[in-house]
């Protein structure tokens, strides 16, 4: 007998489920009360029998997991999730109210590490293949042969019409508890029969893990009776602990399997986790829906939909009480349609989708998110056991009020609080050791400053692996960053790895880790002679001295290496433009723009002008590449350090008859990339690319047309609408070749610079760029105020462009 009511004394009660099922989970705690067990034995790992009764703690909020991990390598671990409506859950609840003995009986953890790849998930069994299995064979759901056999095509509808939606609020008191499992047992009894070796994951594991189910099932019989035993397994494995099996076999079965020493503990799980989206093969599709199949007490899809119009609502959707009305009518009707005995939740959210949302699928997705998937997030006491970087890392989230949770959500911290630079820290420091709970997000249109951070946090049941796992660093989190900031520091080959590593060392507030890492940063930028790593490693550095600053960190050290790293790029630069092919000139025009920004930043005096010096011997130097030769008359540009005039010669004599059309396009893509905006507001610089383009050969254009499409497919779709409109009015009117000659004004373009008209903007400009009201000017400038003036738009148009 695979279910047998209380006094029978016959064989123990066996209660096949389906794991995460509501309807198994109601029907296991209707058969428990009624039976009374004095030992319950359940699915899952032996090693968690020392942490089973922490189940009774009020803290330990479902959803969970059980957790084993090898300890001499936390990644080899396995999750073993349960949530409230999980009948092992509702199993390991009853027993310990009723203080009766619980027991997990599947196959050690032990075992199941020793055969499975680090980080590998598994299902409720958690168990990887041994050692020459081989591929598994092909694997028939029995679910779906069930339906099928019952005359369904979709089993999980078969499955919740049959199972899941039975007993939905108030069970009437003449309801046999043991009926549906013996139904169970039954039908998989006759699938296994018929295909042995297709129902579970694979014969040699299932026939492993049924042989220590059996063997620690005798032991209960023995110990307790054989009517004090209840068992909660998978309904697959009910028909092999029915059916005797010599003792010698199972033994010799389980004899010499390769084992680990694991630790088990109890982590935080999620729903999504739960759901099969996200790849738990032994999930449900709708973890929210069924939790709130198993809560309610009666009328789940009225319940429903009033809890999807409450969360509408709050989103801004109109959703009034008619609609709820209207939606529960449509569901029903539909259900009634369907043959169905209840609504489910195909019919819900055609109710939801037709009535609440008005047929769209924005607010809908929502209420899958929100609900039918949803965001729960467990919890695990503090008595739980765990590796000290754990304890240390839930001290630091409860200290800073930084709690984890399972949704997504952006926060903004500000450096200059002492609350914002402690999460910050922490944040960082936690992204040093692979624990990426929050990820930076670039500052938008709303900030570019470094006082503010923003970030994107999200708590997923993974990270507690990688906590584990970083363990080995140390027992705090800023000792283990600061171990591990070290040991990176030793290893690193290259010199932007390490100036990369300072960066984040300031950035985490490692103080300790960085005289090391500051000693490898100068040993590595004195021997290294390549100028590409030297201006790549340079932005690194100073971020890293103007972050320091922000948080108030002594930098002088690091800003020292820095503007001798500067200087070293400064000097070796023009050489290294030469004898470059066109990858090796992208490359280091890459490397270029950052190190022209680092240098800006970096802010010592005298530099920035050498470098501007640097960057006009490019300009003029021969063999040197045109992408680069470009690139730096469009950097002098922008800096103020070439005349408008200067640059349209630069450009005329790139652009000139002599010149080969590759040579010239290379020369343009680097003097025009980074924006478009100059063409468009510069009438001369417009005609000088127009007519050089239009003089260019058949031939000559098919090899430049690459370089030009790469160059503006970069800008803007405004600003390429922009330059087309003024290129095909300046066409019509025959543009700068046509009447009038070269000096005739271009069609879109004014006749030149309207001074009232800039002169209205230099008041808001001043009291942005000088923190002051501009003072008013009543009267007309002489002319030595013109210069000065002039001098301060110069200025101020620098200051704008970095």
């Amino acid at each position: 007998m695979t279910a047998t009511p209380s006094g029978s004394g016959a064989a123990p009660l066996l209660l096949g489920v389906r794991h995460h099922g509501p309807g198994s989970a109601r029907a296991v705690r209707a058969a428990l009360d009624a039976h009374r067990p004095r030992a319950v034995l359940i699915e899952g790992p032996p090693e968690a029998d020392a942490v089973a009764g922490l189940a009774a703690d009020p803290a330990l909020h479902p959803p969970v997991a059980l957790l084993a991990h090898a300890l001499d390598d936390p990644g080899r671990s396995a999750f073993w999730p349960l949530a409230a409506f999980s009948p092992e859950w509702v199993a390991l609840r009853w027993a310990l109210e009723h203080d009766a003995v619980v027991r997990l009986i599947d196959l050690p953890a032990a075992h199941t590490l020793a055969w499975a790849e680090p980080d590998a998930e598994r299902p409720s069994g958690g168990d990887a293949p041994p050692p020459g299995a081989g591929p598994p064979p092909l694997r028939l759901d029995p679910l779906a042969a069930l339906a099928e056999a019952a005359g369904h095509d979709d089993p999980e509808r078969w499955w919740e019409d049959v199972v899941e939606h039975r007993g939905v609020g108030p069970t009437g008191s003449g309801a046999d508890p043991y009926a549906p499992f013996t139904a169970v047992a039954e039908a998989m009894t006759a699938l296994r029969e018929a295909a042995p070796a297709s129902g579970g994951e694979a014969p040699e594991r299932d026939a492993l893990r049924e042989a220590h189910m059996r063997l620690r099932l005798r032991e209960a019989r023995r110990t307790y009776g054989d009517g004090a035993v209840a068992v909660v397994c998978g309904a697959w494995h009910v028909p092999a602990l029915a059916e005797p099996h010599p003792v010698t076999a199972d033994r010799s079965l389980l004899r010499g399997l390769p084992r680990v020493r694991t630790e088990v503990t109890w982590v935080p799980w999620t729903n999504r986790r739960l759901s099969r989206a996200s790849g738990y093969g032994a999930g449900v599709t709708s973890p929210g829906w069924y939790g709130h199949l198993f809560t309610v007490p009666d009328r789940p899809v009225e319940r429903w939909l009033t809890k999807v119009a409450g969360m509408l609502r709050e989103e801004d959707v109109a959703v009034s009480p008619a609609h709820v009305i209207e939606a529960v009518r449509l569901a029903e009707t539909l259900a009634t349609v369907r043959g169905r005995p209840l609504a489910g939740l195909t019919e819900t959210v055609d109710a939801v989708r037709a009535v609440l949302c008005e047929g769209s699928e924005v607010p809908l997705a929502l209420v899958r998110d929100r609900l039918i998937v949803g965001d729960d997030l467990g919890e695990v006491p503090s008595t739980a056991p765990a590796v000290p970087l754990q304890r240390d890392l839930t001290r630091l989230q409860r200290t800073l009020r930084l709690r984890p949770e399972a949704r997504e959500r952006a926060v903004e911290l500000d450096l200059r609080e002492p609350g914002g630079a402690a999460r910050s820290r922490l944040l960082h420091r936690l992204r040093l050791l692979g624990v990426g709970w929050g990820e930076p997000v670039t500052a938008g249109a709303g900030g570019t400053g470094t006082f503010k951070e923003r970030w994107r946090l999200c708590w997923e049941p993974e990270l507690s692996v990688r906590v584990a796992e970083a363990g080995v660093w140390g027992t705090t989190v800023e000792s283990a960053a600061t171990a591990l900031v070290a040991s990176r520091a030793a290893e690193a080959r290259g010199l932007p790895e390490v100036s990369a590593l300072a960066e984040q060392c300031l950035l985490a507030g490692l103080d300790a880790a960085l005289p090391t890492v500051m000693r490898a940063l100068a040993d590595r930028a004195a021997l290294d002679t390549d100028v590409a790593r030297l201006a790549s490693a340079l932005p690194a550095l100073v971020r890293a001295a103007r972050y320091g600053d922000v948080r108030g960190t002594d930098t002088r050290a690091l800003a020292e290496v820095a503007e001798g790293l500067a200087e070293r790029v400064h000097v070796g630069l023009p050489p290294a433009c030469a004898g470059l092919d066109a990858d090796g000139a992208a490359a280091l025009r890459t490397h270029l723009d950052a190190a022209h920004r680092a240098v800006a930043l970096l802010g010592v005096p005298g530099l920035r002008e050498r470098w501007r010096a640097m960057l006009r011997n490019v300009t003029a130097r021969e063999g040197a590449a045109a992408l680069l030769r470009g690139r730096c008359a469009r950097l002098l540009l922008d800096e103020g350090g070439l005349a408008p005039k200067e640059a349209e010669r630069l450009v005329a004599r790139a652009l000139s008859p002599g010149t080969a059309p590759p040579e010239a396009a290379g020369w343009l893509e680097g003097f025009l990339s980074g924006g478009g905006m100059l063409l468009a507001h510069d009438e001369r610089l417009l005609s000088l690319v127009d007519g050089w383009l239009t003089g260019v050969s058949a031939q000559g254009f098919t090899d430049v047309l690459p370089l030009l499409r790469r160059t503006f497919a970069a800008y803007e779709s405004g600003v390429r609408r922009t330059l087309g409109e003024l290129v095909r009015r300046g066409a019509r009117a025959g543009g700068a070749r046509g009447p009038g000659g070269p000096h005739a004004r271009r069609p879109g373009f004014g006749p030149g610079l309207d001074a009232r008209r800039a002169d209205a903007v230099r008041p808001t400009l001043e009291l942005l760029l000088r923190g002051g009201p501009a003072p008013s000017r009543r009267r007309e400038p002489a002319q030595h105020e013109h210069e000065h003036d002039d001098h301060d738009d110069h200025d101020a148009r620098g200051e704008v462009a970095r």
